[in-house]
């Protein structure tokens, strides 16, 4: 996904940018794990403190030669070189010091990891910035650059199980990834600052990782700005200071983060704080420059919607929330990014808000597995929205059915099955918003209102801050509805055309 809203009644389908469309597939597996479970903050920065040399269990001075390097690509149907093996990253602490004049952004990425296999060495994600150095547990790596794969050979191999910590340190000017249609992600440029959009490739034009979906970790981002710019990003702020001309900002995301969700957004902004009923502090940064919502009206309603969601999918996963409004001018999306949802001024209104607000439990604590099933995250969020306008008076969810199905069997919404996507180009297309929220809507009819919401519950709640596939939740569902749903699933989810 890259937007996941609809901003001319249509939904634009996002083609890949050559660089990852082009490349081969990765070799076979190497030990690398489905990515991180849950993990406190507490235990990230523990692991920090502790860095690899507790966890070693040979004696001082030896050294392990038994590694071999990791996978250069999770392995993703549609992104073959897209994330890393041979690791799992837990922790990133990002140090980052920008200058809206130049656009020169200077970082420190300090990642914190376990070694899912013996490793000689590893790569790491990063596109069109400079490495300066690198270290692997305090001492110097070898470094190789080759596209946006960054190899870091440690001085000794990292035995299977191991933690370990890597330093990067990096410089440059960030490049956005422009796709076919001319709308772009990663870092972009704004009239007084920048803002990072990731999905589903754009985060590695701005910190080194693992940037797949399968590999999520608590992150610590400190954004150092001239005075008088703010820098907004995911999570909770946890200090904030100046010192002569310059200003530091430190955000902390405790819960488990993807990093296509993570987010800076450095410019001039209204602060707006307000508390849901259930106790999540809202933190939410309007651009200044705007001139939107100024009478609150959207922005007015969020711990409504807040606990409306709850209500419809559970407990909400994170401890901060908010949105981010920047005008952004030539991106025509919103993105999901984590407890804080990026929406461009010119689409700030309450049904992307909503669609926005519901990836925050379908997207990002329940995130998928591959890009193949991004269904799973905009047709839930599609479909968050039919509940909305039923829920308060408008058309509903059953409207909303029957005015997509009357749809031409020749109108791009039946182009593909949700599911199958065809190729990168296409995880954002029609069908997987609409036709995906269309599979929801007959789960429903099945299986009944009151059995439909405890099975969206339960679903986000047995998921909660991990990763699921599409095989995995037609297993819940019919689990739960004590039965095969092979219709549904031959028919909408994977079937060819419109179905009947």
């Amino acid at each position: 996904m890259i937007g996941c809203v609809k901003t001319s009644g249509r939904l634009a389908a996002f083609a890949v940018a050559g660089l990852l469309a082009a490349l081969p597939a990765c070799s076979g597996p190497d030990g690398r794990g489905g990515g991180a479970g849950a993990r406190t903050g507490a235990e990230a920065r523990a692991g920090a403190r502790a860095g690899a040399d507790t966890t070693r269990t040979e004696a001082p001075g030896t050294v392990f030669r038994g590694g071999h390097p990791g996978a250069a690509g999770a392995g993703d149907p549609y992104f073959p070189k897209l994330g890393n093996g041979g690791y799992d990253v837990t922790h990133y602490a990002l140090t980052l010091a920008y200058d809206p004049g130049s656009g020169r952004l200077e970082g420190t990425a300090e990642i914190t990891a376990k070694a899912t296999a013996d490793l000689s060495a590893f790569n790491l994600d990063l596109l069109g910035m400079e490495v300066l150095s690198a270290t692997v547990d305090g001492r110097k790596a070898q470094v190789r650059q080759d596209g946006q794969e960054l190899t870091l050979q440690p001085r000794d191999h990292l035995r299977k199980g191991a933690a370990f910590r890597s330093v990067v340190q990096y410089a440059g000017t960030p490049e956005s990834i422009t796709h076919d249609h001319g709308w772009r992600e990663g870092w972009l440029r704004t009239g007084n600052g920048a803002v990072a959009f990731g999905e589903p490739t754009g985060s590695m034009s701005w910190f080194p990782g693992n940037h797949h979906p399968s590999d999520k970790a608590s992150y610590d981002i400190t954004v150092t700005v001239p005075k008088g710019v703010q820098a907004i990003s995911n999570g909770t702020l946890r200090a904030q200071h100046t010192s002569g001309d310059r200003a530091t900002f430190h955000w902390h995301q405790a819960e488990p983060m993807a990093s296509h969700v993570a987010t800076v957004a450095i410019g001039s902004y209204d602060i707006r704080t307000s508390r849901t009923r259930s106790g999540i502090p809202v933190v939410s940064a309007m651009d200044t420059t705007a001139g939107v919502d100024e009478d609150g009206a959207v922005l007015g309603r969020f711990p409504e919607i807040m606990e409306w969601a709850e209500g419809r999918f559970g407990p909400y996963p994170f401890s901060a929330a908010g949105v981010i409004v920047d005008q952004a001018a030539d991106v025509p999306y919103a993105l999901e990014t984590q407890t804080r949802p990026t929406i461009p001024a010119g689409i700030f209104h309450i049904t992307n808000v909503v669609h926005e607000l519901a990836h925050q439990w379908f997207g990002n604590s329940v995130t998928p597995r591959t890009w193949r099933d991004m269904w799973l995250n905009e047709g839930f969020a599609t479909y968050a929205e039919w509940l909305w306008t039923e829920d308060h008076g408008g058309a509903s969810a059953q409207d909303h059915f029957d005015r997509n199905h009357a749809k031409a069997a020749d109108d791009d919404e039946w182009d593909f099955p949700p599911a199958e996507p065809p190729s990168a180009s296409d995880i954002s297309g029609q069908p997987v918003y609409v036709r995906g929220a269309m599979v929801i809507h007959k789960i429903r009819q099945t299986v009944g209102d009151e059995a439909f919401r405890t099975l969206v519950r339960g679903w986000t709640l047995r998921h909660r801050h991990g990763h699921a596939s599409t095989d995995d939740f037609t297993a819940y569902v019919e689990a739960r509805a004590g039965r095969d749903l092979d219709s549904i699933w031959d028919s909408w989810l994977y079937g060819d055309g419109k179905p009947a």
